[in-house]
């Protein structure tokens, strides 16, 4: 399911790219985090299938912030403070036609949404932040980090080099790493990244949360490689009735990790009724292929045979009638329907490694294994 138009709403001078998903019986507002892209965010399938849960109970509307993705750029000598840029929301809702919704904030997405519950709470329906924070310095990184980070987007935005400040877990994961890569290029570019860094770092809503009265719900994950955990402990304490709800992991983006128990919390939260199990239990043989560097290559022949071999894993795995399950490293995981592919599949991945020029080992597990999604 892909969204089937992207549709601009006017914010004072600014137009924001903006889609609606789904057809349930209320407005869900998805406020993304730093960087967003309307149409590569459907091509990575944590990201894809956040999004189709949250519309399977909600009317989804997404957007890109000012600056960010497939709305208008912003002036980076006259940077716009966080109340503009929260009146997008109300803008994007206006263009929508939602009168009231269910506002999801996502990190940097996080104050923003809290600003809006707290200047219209009319139209607030509940507010779910997911890793967000009330002040930047205090709950993600101090003034001499952000200059750390800013540098980095100045000179190697576009390359995937923000992996590590995002998601650690994911920079062994050659084909998410090159989709973050292409995330960074086609969301902003390097003088923009840097612009919009420096404007979340002014961020402090501290004072409004006293303001908020929507009912909230606050997820964390408990390692939070971006955002410490007590930046929503805080927002507990602070915002009356707000429930906290910390979950493991430690990769930051909302769309890595656990997708799935995020979105049961946010369905059960927004429609008072526990998610339905979308659970499935099949036959399944899993292949384990590992390569290992017996011939002690060194590093850089050694990570352009890895990469030659992940490429042909990937195409065999494809051709044999499988698919990817993840990647840990060296370790490659793919699942089959039945144990003769995955057989099959290994032989021509024994050859296709021998052929490259590097041992590999493979293994077949066959069971029955529980579906979801």
């Amino acid at each position: 399911m892909r969204p089937i138009e992207t549709r601009y709403a006017r914010s004072g001078d600014v137009r924001i790219a903006y889609q609606v998903v789904g057809q349930g019986s209320f407005d869900l507002v998805f406020v993304p985090g730093f960087i967003s892209n309307l149409d590569l965010q459907w091509e990575d399938e944590g990201y894809s299938r956040l999004l189709k849960r949250l519309s399977a109970f909600s009317r989804l509307i997404l957007f890109d912030k000012r600056g960010t993705g497939l709305s208008d750029r912003v002036d980076n000598h006259h940077l716009p403070g966080l109340e503009t840029r929260m009146d997008d929301v109300r803008a994007v809702m206006d263009a929508a036609g939602s009168g009231r919704a269910a506002i999801l904030g996502a990190s940097e997405g996080a104050p923003m949404a809290m600003l809006f519950a707290a200047t219209y709470p009319e139209r607030t329906r509940a507010l779910v932040l997911y890793g967000g924070y009330a002040h930047f310095h205090k709950w993600v990184m101090p003034p001499e980090r952000l200059e750390a980070f800013i540098e980095v987007a100045e000179t190697c935005w576009g390359t995937g080099a923000t992996l590590p400040n995002f998601a650690p877990g994911r920079v062994d994961d050659t084909h998410f790493a090159r989709w973050w890569a292409r995330f960074e290029r086609l969301s902003a570019g390097p003088t923009a990244a840097a612009a919009l860094a420096r404007m979340n770092a002014d961020i402090d809503v501290r004072g409004i949360l006293s303001a908020i009265n929507a009912p909230t719900l606050l997820i964390h994950r408990r390692n939070d490689a971006r955002v410490d955990p007590e930046a929503s402990r805080f927002l507990a304490r602070k915002i009356r009735g707000a429930r906290l709800a910390e979950i493991p992991g430690r990769d930051h983006p909302i769309w890595t990790g656990d997708v799935d128990r995020v979105a049961d919390l946010i369905e059960e939260c927004l429609t008072g009724q526990p998610a339905v199990a979308d659970t499935e239990r099949v036959l399944a043989a899993l292949l384990v292929t590992r390569i290992f560097d017996t011939a002690k290559l060194g590093d850089r022949m050694w990570s352009e045979r890895s990469q030659r071999f992940q490429e042909a894993w990937r195409l065999l795995v494809g051709r044999h009638g499988g698919r990817i399950a993840g990647t840990h490293g060296e370790l490659m995981i793919s699942r089959f329907d039945g144990p003769a592919r995955a057989i099959r599949c290994a032989a021509a991945l024994r050859d296709a490694a021998q052929q490259i020029g590097v041992a590999s080992g493979q293994g077949v597990h066959v069971g029955e294994i529980e579906m979801r999604g």
